[in-house]
């Protein structure tokens, strides 16, 4: 199908035509005027045709929240939670892929991480560590934010949060990308047979510490935690999935948002002198962000039943996607959505962290990373300038950045 870019070729495009899973439409950062057309004209919109066969778009707030409440009619472990269909020997279930209950035994198993004590006691942490990546950043020449600030700290918090070796922290990171990746764009992943050798490498290296932490006295660390649960005894496909999912949920909802949120104050100046002139705006900022850069663009649901929403009459069956970047975008709402405003009224009413049973269980420790991120920046008065084209991901799942080029003046 051919891409088309501007807003008059989007208008005039059969509505029925309109796919708005090609992943470059993520990448050239146009699909907003896509999900603009859907969320008017069509806001349960059904796709015939794509790379992922035929699906449904749901691209208004309220039909998301409906959606995502709703895990009866909309299931999570009929079809998976990607618009992919992976084959039944790839098929990755975890607890957000599960529909209660056993969804509900193994949230409660690993939320203990993410508690409010258990935050207290990694601020000061994640403080020092952001305050050492800040103080080693080059002056007055060109770097990558995304390589030297989004993913170093990230890493750091992942190995932080699985009590994994410091030195081979990289490794996180990288299978995080194995799992999202397009394969299609080539490079050094270019078949589910290379994936799955990678994986298979995560699974054999979390093995060996899973084996080694049951052995121990338990700690408040991911993996001890699962070593000393009711579900330790889970067959190696779902501990591999469930690790896969705290390492691309621990990494791209920050990753990306340490990125997004710096390029949105750059392309917003009066914001950032906002910022600067009340840092207090830190509060209200950091979920204006996460909003605004929506990290993870979606999330698919099936249906167990015909349904009907906004008007629209869906079989069983049928592949769903909550598109949660459009439903950020939601003018009806949220107040002049379309902009980036630090200052917003109730600025965590997004769709970001989803809703229901499977909101993202570790929102407040991506806020908290976020906030301490610039706390710190404020507090040494970096001035951080742009210095060419931010790199946008090539993904419909991901949206995040692989470049950002910027300078801070001394």
């Amino acid at each position: 199908m051919v891409i088309v870019e501007t807003k008059a070729e989007i208008n005039a495009h059969p509505l029925a035509d309109i796919d708005v899973s090609q992943p470059r439409l993520f990448q050239n950062d146009t699909v907003g005027l896509y999900f603009e057309r859907l969320r008017r004209e069509a806001p349960v919109h059904y796709c015939r045709d794509s790379a992922y066969g035929p699906y449904w778009s749901v691209t208004r707030f309220d039909d998301i929240m409906a959606v995502d409440k709703d895990h009866k009619a909309y299931s999570s472990e009929v079809g998976g939670i990607q618009i992919i269909d992976y084959p039944a020997n790839l098929k990755r279930l975890n607890f957000i892929n599960m529909d209660p209950p056993v969804h509900d035994q193994h949230r409660r198993i690993v939320s203990p991480v993410v508690a409010p004590s258990n935050l207290a006691n990694l601020q000061q942490l994640i403080r020092q560590r952001v305050g050492n990546i800040l103080d080693g950043l080059p002056r007055n020449e060109t770097f990558d934010w995304v390589e030297t600030v989004s993913i170093e700290l990230t890493t750091q918090m992942l190995a932080t949060l699985f009590d994994f070796p410091f030195e081979d922290r990289k490794k996180l990171t990288w299978w995080s990308e194995v799992v999202t990746m397009d394969l299609s764009q080539g490079g050094r992943i270019d078949s589910e047979e290379k994936r799955l050798a990678e994986l298979q490498d995560c699974l054999d290296t979390f093995t060996s510490l899973f084996q080694d932490r049951a052995k121990a006295p338990p700690k408040s660390d991911l993996i001890s935690m699962l070593a000393h649960s009711e579900v330790a005894d889970m067959d190696p496909q779902t501990f591999l999935s469930t690790l896969m999912l705290l390492i691309v949920g621990g990494n791209d909802t920050t990753r990306n948002s340490i990125s997004g949120g710096l390029l949105a104050l750059l392309d917003n100046p009066l914001e950032m002198k906002k910022l600067k002139g009340n840092p207090a705006l830190v509060t209200s900022m950091v979920p204006e962000i996460i909003r605004w850069q929506t990290p993870l663009t979606s999330m698919r649901r099936t249906s167990t039943r015909p349904v009907v929403l906004n008007g629209q009459e869906i079989p069983e069956g049928a592949k769903i996607i909550m598109w949660y970047l459009s439903g950020n975008r939601d003018e009806t709402v949220i107040p002049n959505a379309a902009s980036f405003i630090i200052d917003r009224a109730n600025p965590r009413h997004h769709l970001s962290f989803g809703f229901g049973i499977h909101r993202c269980m570790g929102n407040r420790l991506a806020e908290m990373q976020l906030k301490i991120l610039w706390e710190e920046i404020l507090s040494r008065s970096m001035t951080i300038e742009l210095q060419g084209e931010p790199l946008r991901t090539y993904s419909n799942a991901v949206r995040g950045f692989t470049h950002l080029p910027v300078r801070i003046v001394a």
